[in-house]
This record gives structure tokens, C-alpha cells and sequence, in this order.
């Protein structure tokens, strides 16, 4: 069934900036109501007033996606406020560039509650609701982090990784439901994330894209049957990892040892 965003319910995360925010703005700017879930309410706010310029029903939750407990029942008050969900878009994430070899487990551990398990929370919130009407869609924001390793990033790519996985098997899981599930796959974005205290200095120094151009691909990708997006296309990167993955460890390698310290 052809997606139309008019009168559509769109539950999204990390919503306060960066691709969340463009998103929403572009969604209600097409007649849909928005509900927008991130962690600084002022900044949410600002993000909720500007959709409301069109979209008036559209609302807000302040919420810390790393607070996992509290995930289920935050889907379940957005649901009851919006009278449904008919997208939810996963799409809230948080970086951590640091060479494993400097890692520590509560940091991997706190990436992926926010990037992966928040995400599995809020989907397996909404899911038994959306199958009982036949109609529904996940939309998990991933990464082409998720699809290759990137160098002294290996929390952020784990938790990517996972989330391509549970969104591949999820797929199969509910062919023939109703319920259907899009992965969208960015390239390096012009956001917030590249300037986050506790991490590294990115050493990607190369073109990014506006979060405009990757929520509009967002969504093209949500009127559209195939399961997975790269936004914009970086398909052929990842195909030349596939292709001969220990090569690819190899220089991704040797440009680490080469970059300065």
C-alpha cells in the first residue's frame, strides 16, 4: 500500500536536531502528525513548534532512549495520544570514537542501550498493537557503520550492526502481517554527532550530507516496496567490502596507523 504522510501518526527519536528534526519538519509540512521523543526539552520544543505550524495534533515526550525500562510505556502513551502509531522510526543514536584497545564495557554497554535496545524496546511496544490492526511500519535508522567496520569505532558499529540484523530477521518475521520494516542507512550526515564530548576526534574529514537531503530519502524510502536504504546511496562502498572483506581490514587498518595520534 503506497505511503501518503497526510493524517499519517509518526512517532520519531531523536528528534531535537539533526535528521530527527529535519524529518519531522518535512513530515508534518506534508500533513502528518508527528510525535517527537528526545532527551533536551528545550531544544524538542522549539523542533514540536515548528511542526505545529501545520500539523497542530502533532505532540512531544522528553525521554532518555537509554532508559530502557521505560521505553515500553512511553510507546504505549504516545500511542494512546496519537490514536495510533502508524510509523515508528527508530532513529536516535549516540557515537563513541575510541579505539577498542580503550574501551571499557560500560561504555560499549551504553551505546548499545541507546542505539540498539532502545530502538528493540519501543518496537516491541507497538508491535502487538500494530498486528492486531494489519497495518503498521518500523523504520530502523542505521548506518553504513552497520554494514562495515569503521576504524576506532567498533562500540558505534556493533550497535548498528545489531540493529541491521534484528531489522533483517524482524522482516522475515512479518512477511505477510501488514506490518512492514524499512533500514535506512546513512552516510556521514551534517550533525551534532561528530562533536560529542567523550569521544575522539572524527578522522572522516570528507563531504557530509544535510539532514534535509536524508529525510527526504527517508522518506521516498517510506513509499517504497524494497526493505533496505542507503541514504544517499553509498550501496557500492559496502560492496566492495563484501567483496573481499580482508583486503578492507587491511586498509582500513593501515590508515589508522597512519593517522597522527
Amino acid at each position: 500500500m503506497a505511503f501518503s504522510a497526510a493524517d499519517a501518526r509518526v512517532l520519531i527519536t531523536g528528534a531535537s536536531s539533526g535528521v530527527g528534526a529535519a524529518l519531522a519538519r518535512q513530515l508534518a509540512a506534508q500533513g502528518a502528525i508527528v510525535g517527537l521523543v528526545a532527551r533536551r526539552r528545550e531544544r524538542l520544543a522549539e523542533v514540536l513548534a515548528a511542526c505545529r505550524k501545520t500539523s497542530p495534533a502533532s505532540a512531544m515526550w522528553v525521554a532518555d532512549l537509554a532508559e530502557t525500562s521505560a521505553l515500553g510505556q512511553l510507546a504505549l502513551d504516545a500511542w494512546d495520544a496519537l490514536d495510533g502509531i502508524d510509523v515508528l522510526v527508530n532513529n536516535a543514536a549516540i557515537p563513541k570514537r575510541r579505539p577498542v584497545t580503550e574501551l571499557i564495557a560500560a561504555e560499549v554497554e551504553a551505546v548499545m542501550r541507546v542505539n540498539f535496545f532502545g530502538p528493540m524496546n519501543l518496537t516491541l511496544a507497538v508491535l502487538p498493537r500494530m498486528l492486531a490492526r494489519n497495518a503498521g511500519m518500523i523504520v530502523n535508522v542505521s548506518s553504513v557503520g552497520g554494514r562495515l567496520g569503521i576504524i576506532h569505532e567498533a562500540a558505534y558499529s556493533a550497535s548498528k550492526f545489531a540493529l541491521c540484523g534484528w531489522s533483517e530477521s524482524m522482516a522475515v518475521d512479518l512477511a505477510g502481517t501488514g506490518v512492514s520494516v524499512k533500514l535506512i542507512e546513512p552516510g556521514p550526515v551534517d550533525t551534532e554527532i561528530w562533536d560529542q564530548p567523550g569521544n575522539e576526534e572524527p578522522l572522516y574529514n570528507g563531504p557530509k550530507f544535510a539532514p534535509d537531503e536524508v529525510a527526504a530519502g527517508i522518506i521516498a524510502a517510506l513509499d517504497s516496496d524494497r526493505f533496505e536504504h542507503y541514504v544517499p546511496d553509498m550501496k557500492a562502498v559496502v560492496d566492495v567490502k563484501n567483496a573481499d572483506i580482508d583486503t578492507y581490514i587491511s586498509g582500513a587498518a593501515t590508515m589508522a596507523r597512519a593517522t597522527p595520534p
